[in-house]
């Protein structure tokens, strides 16, 4: 006895690329605080220290990213031209 395996027909909506979803209205709204463009960083760092990381944000209730993002503007803080 033999399966029969049927695929359904072609999409009818075009995927998009990574760009256009990343910017599509589908995603959040985000916060006026936060209402300029980003960029990824991503940096290797012992796991130990992730633990730690991730239990202080847990038990204060904010997010790793977040608390991540406001260290890196304290010490480096946008110039005066």
């Amino acid at each position: 006895m033999s399966k029969k395996i049927v695929f359904g027909g072609k999409p009818s909506v075009k995927p998009m690329n990574a760009d256009e979803w990343v910017g599509s209205p589908s995603v959040p709204e985000e916060k006026p605080s936060q209402a300029r463009e980003m960029k990824r960083l991503t940096f290797d760092i012992p796991a130990v220290l992730h633990r730690r990381i991730k239990s202080q944000c847990a038990a204060r209730g904010v997010k790793m990213a977040d608390e991540l993002r406001g260290l890196l503007e304290r010490h480096f803080p946008e110039e005066n031209r």
